[in-house]
């Protein structure tokens, strides 16, 4: 073995070591990929104060809306610099110091009313605890070695297969398992090999460059006893078989133009969303002999928008687009109250037992209780000032918040 393979091996075996002494968030939404604190749960303190929530370190990032992700001993960060380039970094998690960093060509101006927030990097990276996998806005996949930064392959979808490039850039965020990725990507959903970067198959294909560039990231759940990638496209909530790509059931949802934004929400053997300009949707998927069908139950008026929704006992606690926090019942097929106070447009969720840590998009975390009887806020704390789009992030008892342009990394006390 050369020099090379065994600092590369040294890294690997530290990185290791590091993730099986503390929990580590690794894609999109965290460990079970639904805002979800299980392996690692412990009581979150009662309150927020810099005394409880300590200020460990904080490093200066360009733009990006991306979530950091955490494996062993680094803080992964993507950011978009001068406008120009997408930027990979790595940072210690002990000390913050930059460890890598990776980049490459590649940014866009997205069109419309997404415009005003900024075209920054918004696609959150995925880790196997040895590679990470990071989404370019210009519909751009790359991999690259966790312990060195160093690019393992890149795909460019519209370079490659002539794909058009999406108006708001490449947003979904990789799923991953054992040897392979589920991600929306070149106008579809998409399994690729982790090793090189090839398209086993892809499915639910849309053209179109306004319509094709989904926003939504897929979840792996067991439906009816059958194992499915479970996906909303920018007009259709589908369930696919991951080994061969057959649309085992789909469903429409209606969105204004499209604004099918949420991770979908599986609930045992039914699934829950909410749409901007379409509604909150609550859809039963059931057997069928050998097949399955999925059947509205219930529909509500309160509109989503891009905060995915986290589930306490069974009741779903969600922000709107009103900028109001609600709790549905699904179960009951009724929603139970809404705040009176509104907040920021953006809430990001992480739900420990009972209590829920928010972080509203104007830099404020909130620590809420969840009740059925109302609206519960335990405590708020200012954490930035400047926008906090990214989701938060919690590992145990580490508490990371990705600003506009900065990372900060807080320890419960």
């Amino acid at each position: 073995m050369n020099l090379r393979s065994l600092i590369l091996l040294s890294g690997i075996l530290m990185i290791s070591a590091a993730s099986a002494a503390r929990p580590d968030w690794l894609q999109w939404r965290g460990p079970t990929r639904d805002g979800q604190i299980h392996a690692d749960a412990r009581n979150w303190p009662a309150r927020l104060s810099a005394n409880n929530l300590k200020k460990l370190w904080s490093v200066d990032l360009a733009e990006g809306y991306s979530s950091p992700v955490v494996v062993g001993n680094r803080v992964i960060t993507v950011e978009t610099r001068s406008k120009k380039n997408e930027i990979v970094r790595a940072f210690d998690r002990n000390t913050g110091k930059q460890l890598w960093e990776s980049s490459w060509a590649g940014a866009m101006r997205v069109p419309f009313f997404a415009a005003k927030n900024g075209s920054w990097v918004r696609s959150s990276p995925a880790s196997d605890g040895r590679n990470l996998y990071i989404g370019g806005m210009l519909d751009v996949l790359v991999s690259l070695d966790l312990a060195s930064g160093k690019e393992q392959w890149r795909v460019d979808f519209p370079r490659t297969e002539k794909t058009p490039k999406p108006q708001f850039g490449f947003v979904c965020s990789p799923l991953l398992d054992k040897e392979h990725l589920y991600v929306q990507v070149g106008t579809a959903l998409r399994k690729m090999r982790k090793d090189d970067g090839e398209t086993v198959w892809k499915v639910l294909a849309d053209e179109r460059a306004m319509f094709g560039s989904a926003f939504s990231s897929p979840v792996r759940a067991t439906i009816g006893k059958r194992d499915q990638i479970v996906v909303q496209t920018r007009m259709e909530l589908a369930g696919v078989a991951p080994h061969d790509g057959k649309v085992i059931w789909k469903t429409p949802v209606k969105a204004f133009r499209g604004m099918n934004i949420l991770t979908p929400t599986v609930i045992g053997n039914k699934v829950f969303t909410s749409t901007y300009g379409g509604g909150t949707f609550w859809y039963g998927v059931e057997n069928t002999g050998a097949k399955q069908a999925i059947s509205p139950l219930w529909q509500h008026k309160l509109e989503g928008y891009m905060s995915s929704p986290v589930v306490v006992d069974g009741l779903v606690y969600m922000h709107g687009r009103d900028k109001r926090f609600h709790c549905f019942d699904p179960g009951q097929k009724k929603k139970l109250w809404s705040t009176a106070d509104v907040y920021g447009d953006y809430w990001s969720m992480v739900a420990n037992g009972k209590r829920i840590l928010a972080l509203d998009n104007r830099g404020f975390l909130l620590l809420i209780e969840a009740s059925p009887k109302g609206f519960k806020l335990v405590d708020k704390m200012e954490v930035s000032g400047r926008p906090t789009w990214a989701h938060l992030v919690i590992c145990g008892n580490e508490v990371y918040i990705r600003d506009l342009k900065g990372l900060t990394s807080y320890r419960w006390q």
